[in-house]
This record gives structure tokens, sequence and C-alpha cells, in this order.
């Protein structure tokens, strides 16, 4: 569905994305990772055609992002990481404005079957600015498949909410995808790429050095960490199996946790953290 080979953009001498090739499969919820400043904004920017790459290429269902940028525009969604809806507007009224730039034609309907997707049928004709972030995001996402897109691109879709909103989020994020929609996402919140992606790439230096399912990239940095604190200092160590952490953890003298690792040690240990294997 996504398909990239040596896709790569520099800003004046700064190497933002650095010879990308990948492939997103149709059907997929997949996760880009990343620190801040390494390239996932700027990778979804040339998906979404919004900026251009220096070299390389970039194919969704087989259209080139550069050479046949309205037919992908019509193929794809993006709910940005900006709140970008029109404050002075209702929820109606930004929905409506949406179908008629896409021309769509039952543009009633599909409002109101997307206010009752999103929960909102009762704000309906409620301004933006009287709504609260979790409702507003939900918004963004509504306006973001209005158009029946086949690909949608989701940048932080839950950044800054509430524990109860980003479980909303997330619920609408499965909800797309089984009714078949490819769904790309950044997100800071690795346990949020762990809970959703089936698969999940991470960029650092704007290069990809990891990719996989959330289980195969524990495996590759171990199944087992040992939480110790060292002069204030919380320390974590990887290992492949329990046996091997357990008789680490014998030998140390201060208090320390042994658990199961997650996506999160995988992405402190590949980015450059302090956990050490």
């Amino acid at each position: 569905m996504i398909k990239t080979k040596g896709l790569t953009k520099y800003f004046e001498k700064i190497k933002a994305v650095d010879d990308l090739n990948l492939e997103i499969n149709e059907g997929e919820i997949f996760g880009l990772l990343g620190p801040n400043g390494a390239g996932k904004t700027t990778t979804v920017r040339m998906f979404n055609t919004l900026t251009l790459p220096t070299s390389g290429t970039a194919e969704i269902n087989g259209l080139d992002v550069v050479k046949e940028a309205t037919k992908v525009k019509w193929l794809i969604g993006v709910s940005p990481q900006e709140m970008n809806l029109d404050q002075e507007l209702t929820a109606y009224e930004n929905l409506r404005l949406h179908g008629l730039l896409y021309k769509m034609k039952e543009i009633e309907q599909r409002i109101d079957e997307l206010l009752s997707w999103s929960g909102l049928a009762e704000r309906r004709d409620s301004l933006l600015k009287t709504f609260s972030g979790g409702m507003r995001r939900r918004l963004l996402v509504a306006r973001s498949i209005m158009h029946r897109p086949k690909v949608l691109f989701l940048d932080e879709p839950t950044v800054g909410l509430d524990p109860q909103a980003r479980r909303q989020i997330w619920d609408i994020i499965r909800d797309l995808n089984r009714q078949g929609v490819t769904i790309l996402l950044t997100t800071h919140y690795i346990e949020e790429a762990e809970l959703l992606c089936h698969r999940v790439g991470i960029l650092s230096h704007g290069k990809l050095i990891a990719l996989g399912t959330p289980e195969e990239l524990k495996a590759r940095v171990g199944h087992f960490v040992v939480e110790s604190i060292d002069d204030g200092t919380t320390n974590y160590r990887l290992f492949d199996s329990r046996k091997e952490a357990y008789n680490f953890a014998q030998q140390r003298t201060d208090d320390v946790l042994i658990r199961e690792s997650n996506l999160e040690d995988v992405f402190i240990k590949l980015t450059g953290g302090r956990i050490e294997k």
C-alpha cells in the first residue's frame, strides 16, 4: 500500500530523512517512532504530498506522491498534530466544508454517520471553540475520513489528551482498521504503539534503524529487564531469559525489579538511552 525507495529529504545541509526504504502493507496499522527531530513528521509530510523529497520515491497504492500527487490526495486522509479545524464553525460545518472540497455526494448522510460514529451527534451545531480537547481530536479524525480514504495518516493523534480521551481515540483507530483502512501513525506514547500497531519502524537521525512487530523488536534487545537505582538514577539492563535476569539480580546488593521488556525499552536501547545489554 505504501512503498518507498531511497526516500531522502534535505533542509539545506540537514538530512531530515536518510535513504528510507519501507513497505507498509494494506490493512496494517503501522507505527512510526523516533525521538524529536528523527524525521517522522517530514516522512509523513512527503507521503501526504506536502513536502517534496530531495531524492528517492514514495508510492501509495502504486501512485507516485510527486508525479501523481492529485490522485494520491483522493486516496489519503490526514489528521495532523496541529489542530487545524475552524474554531468559528460548528462540528457540522467543519465536516460539510471538507465534503464540499472533495465534491462528495450524499454529504448530509456522511456527516450524520460520522457525528454518530465519533460520539458527537449531540454537539452537531456547537462551535468548535466550545469543545474539549478530546472532542476536537475525535472530530479531526472524523473529518480526515469524510471522503472515505483508503490510507489514513495520524500524526500524534492523542497528544495532550487525558487518559480517557486517549482510549476513545484508540477505539476509533481500531474500528477504522477493522473497516479496512490502512493506518500510519506517529506517536511519542510508546505504549500506544505497542497496543495498536501490527508493526513499527523506529527512526533515528532520519534513518530507519529497526522494523518489525513489537514482539520481534523486544526479542531483538531482550525479553527481560532488571531495573536498579544507582546514585538516584534508574538503570535498566536487558536479558534474553528470566534466568539470566535473575542471576544478575542476585549479584546486586541494592533493591532491583525484574520485569518483562516492553517497546519503550526497545526504543530507549536503540535510540541511545541508558539501557545496557
